[in-house]
């Protein structure tokens, strides 16, 4: 019953789970039987392809607009997105499960199918997921809320069964973008039924989610969630704003080609920019390299010229932190220190002296 459950909802890659268990299980008391059934696996498997992916199925759209309810990216060279440490390993290692799906199917093991991305604006929860479709060479289906979104009672619902059928069909990765917008808490008064409804109906969705894709959703808005969401999920993502050390590694990698300007201003800029997020970041590394060729002035000019403008809304401690780390920039003395701060050259000697010894 189990076995044609799998194969009747159209889920190959948990067949596939199922049969090497059988196998398993019947090893030792009918060796010939396990092997063949083993053999069988490897060679379906072989010609997954066409059994995976259902070419020629459209893409669905809203029954009103007529507008599709999906975008549909190809990449293969998409950027690897600057991360924590802590996220970096686990998107990284949710890719190589992937890369790896032969070697977990064959021991009856599940990859991850679903995971859930929280964090601010900025902080890399799209761009992972352009990673990883890259990385895995599979189409990036984005949800496009503004055409998923009805005025009509019941449209709503259709449109997200629509989406979700759809990718289930496709070896894809999926991202529900805004996914607080759709799985609100079901106590909360403000919300239709259909609405809630539809809460339960992706709870489901993600509980059965098929092993042939991976099902993410991403949001800014975490205690907007049903609280029976957060189980679902395989895998928790938490993006947080970047470390002090993070800003400056970030700041490095996106000054590119300007690598001498990169290590130099790096640890002096990550104090301006620090709790930001990598997207805001980079946004600002890319508007002073700008300024600096269409002004046509040395990019260390137009740093500078930044910082200037940024000193007067530091605390205390990080202006003096931050004249003690630009006197150390070189050809940057003491004196253009104290001008582009504030802070005196006593002050500045003193702290270079105290650092000085505390290494000594």
């Amino acid at each position: 019953m189990t076995l044609a459950r799998l194969a009747l909802s159209g889920k190959p890659h948990d067949v596939t789970l199922f049969l090497n268990k059988a196998a398993r299980r019947v090893r030792e008391t009918d060796p010939a039987a396990s092997e063949k059934l083993s053999a069988m696996v490897r060679a379906a498997t072989s010609r997954s392809s066409a059994l995976r992916r259902e070419a020629g199925v459209p893409v669905p759209v809203d029954a009103d607009s007529r507008l599709n309810l999906l975008r549909i990216e190809h990449s293969t060279d998409a950027a690897k997105p600057v991360l924590t440490r802590e996220v970096e390993a686990q998107i990284v290692g949710l890719v190589r499960e992937r890369q790896s799906l032969d070697r977990l199917v064959a021991s009856g093991i599940l990859p991850t199918r679903s995971a859930l991305f929280v964090g601010a604006p900025g902080v890399g929860k799209t761009m992972s997921a352009r990673w990883i479709a890259s990385e895995l060479d599979l189409p990036l289906l984005i949800l496009d809320l503004s055409a998923v979104m009805s005025s009509y009672l019941g449209r709503t619902g259709n449109n997200v069964r629509a989406v979700l059928d759809y990718a289930k069909r496709q070896d894809c990765i999926l991202l529900l973008d805004e996914f607080d917008a759709i799985a609100k808490r079901r106590d909360d008064a403000t919300e239709i039924g259909e609405l809630k409804r539809l809460v339960t109906v992706l709870l489901q969705e993600i509980d059965e989610w098929p092993t042939n894709g991976i099902l993410l959703a991403a949001t800014n808005h975490p205690e907007l969630l049903d609280p029976a969401i957060w189980r679902r999920f395989d895998m928790l993502v938490e993006f947080p704003k970047p470390r002090r050390e993070e800003v400056a590694s970030a700041i490095r990698s996106f000054f590119g080609l300007e690598s001498d300007a990169a290590g130099e201003w790096a640890d002096v800029l990550s104090i301006l920019l620090d709790n930001t997020s990598f997207g805001e970041i980079e946004k600002r590394v890319s508007s002073l390299r700008r300024a600096s060729v269409l002004d046509e002035v040395p990019l260390d000019d137009e740093i500078q010229r930044f910082i200037r403008a940024r000193v007067a809304d530091l605390p205390h401690s990080e202006l003096m932190s931050l004249a003690e780390r630009l006197a150390a920039v070189p050809g940057i003395s003491q004196r253009a220190a104290s001008e582009i701060t504030g802070v005196s050259r006593m002050t500045i000697r003193k702290r270079a002296q105290q650092e000085s010894q505390s290494h000594g």
